[in-house]
């Protein structure tokens, strides 16, 4: 990683985590085609981890799932040794699926980690985005895994705890999620575990759920400014799962986001306001008629 850094325009690390019932070969594709996306401009890594055994649409979900838990440990691991690589100026997280909640929980552990000693994690492990695309994990548990140590004022900040819950600075630290109301899978997975709402199916309109519209997830981004919520209508990919690997408008947008370093709403991001933090990519021929539907849910 140190020699390829040598070789990088940007000493910036973009790191992959795969999801569900993936090979270590599907992730280092997935993961060659985002850098390729980056113009090659970054270190691309993949952190596979134990995913795509036997068992069957049904057992095989749960023995992944399982497996997940148990990479969590390692990747937060990687993630801290990377970090501390002393030629890493930036690190970019990049999860789909399975694979975000395997982030999440590596995150929320490194941000703890964090607190304790009066940093976070941008500061601590270089961390300036997060990106998860098609994220197969519970709205209600991303917020756990995001916001936990807010609602916990015993936990030490330092060789104190904070009684008021202490939100430290977070630095350049952005979350970026992709979500699809057409996403079959995860469709699927929400009946499996009795989900109100799969984080990569969430859009403005589950915002009138009195249960989805209350989430801290939900209030902590609109407050702050920390989150983007983007909305695909596309149906590319089988399933409606993999866009980011297909749909040019998404790859563009990523593109703008890391490479770039555009925020949602400068021109050159393929983005319309819904109402902030949610967005909508423009797909293909799509534009017009989403500046149109957009146009409108704002007028409403």
């Amino acid at each position: 990683m140190t020699r390829r850094l040598a070789m990088a325009t940007r000493k910036e690390v973009v790191i992959f985590i795969h999801g569900y019932n993936n090979s270590f070969d599907d992730a280092a594709k997935a993961t060659g085609k985002i850098c390729d996306t980056l113009s090659q401009e970054f270190v691309c890594l993949s952190l596979s981890w134990p995913a795509g055994g036997s068992g069957g649409a049904f057992y095989g979900y749960n023995i992944d799932r399982e497996s997940g838990e148990f990479a969590v440990a390692d990747v937060k691991k990687a993630i801290r040794l990377i970090s501390a690589t002393k030629a890493v100026k930036g690190l970019h997280l990049i999860a789909h699926s399975r694979g975000a909640d395997v982030l999440l929980s590596a995150l929320q552990q490194l941000g703890m980690e964090a607190y304790v000693t009066r940093s976070s994690p941008s500061e601590r492990y270089k961390i300036n985005n997060v990106v998860l695309f098609a994220p197969d994990i519970d709205l209600h548990v991303a917020t756990a895994r995001l916001f936990g140590f807010v609602s916990d004022p015993d936990a030490p900040h330092g060789t104190e705890a904070t009684p008021y819950g202490h939100l430290p600075a977070i630095g350049p630290l952005h979350l970026t999620v992709y979500s699809s109301p057409n996403d079959k899978a995860l469709a699927l997975s929400s009946g499996l575990f009795g989900s109100v709402v799969r984080l990569g199916r969430l859009t403005s309109a589950s915002m009138s759920s009195k249960e989805v519209g209350s989430n801290a997830l939900w209030k902590n981004s609109q407050l702050s400014g920390i989150a983007d919520f983007i909305e695909y209508r596309g149906g590319a990919s089988f399933a409606g799962h993999s866009y980011f690997l297909f749909d040019p408008a998404v790859q563009k947008d990523l593109a703008a986001l890391l490479r770039d370093r555009l925020k949602a709403g400068d021109p050159g991001r393929p983005l319309v306001e819904i109402k902030r933090p949610f967005w909508r990519v423009l797909s293909g021929n799509s534009a017009n008629r989403l500046s149109r539907d957009c146009r409108n849910l704002r007028d409403e």
